[in-house]
């Protein structure tokens, strides 16, 4: 994905206190790093704790299991151009949306 997440921990609680505080475009990925979600936040910390509570982000899918969290710390006046970036990015080269996305992300 461009721009290129630049951090990345396992999408686990253990690994929750590395996971800044700070606005940011984020992808859940399989051990393989194949996309499972795309998804912005204002606090990655919050957003990445939310996700551990939802069997649908923690459980197996069809495409593998979540195993990584990449983020990226951005400003948050653009998160949405950079997660819709990425989407489209995702969307040409398969076809569809990432499995657990259900909606795409707005047009900026």
């Amino acid at each position: 994905m461009n721009p290129l997440t630049v951090n990345k921990v396992y999408f686990k609680l253990t690994s929750y206190k590395q996971v800044p505080k700070e606005s940011g475009c984020y992808i859940l990925s399989t051990f393989d790093n194949e996309v499972l979600y795309i998804g912005l936040s204002v606090n990655l910390h919050t957003r990445f704790m939310q996700h551990l509570d939802n069997p649908n982000k923690i459980n197996p899918t069809s495409e593998g299991k979540a195993v990584w969290f990449n983020y990226l710390v951005y400003d948050k006046e653009l998160l949405e151009k950079v997660e819709r970036t990425w989407i489209n990015q995702f969307v040409s080269k398969h076809g569809k949306l990432p499995i657990l996305n259900k909606i795409n992300s707005p047009v900026v």
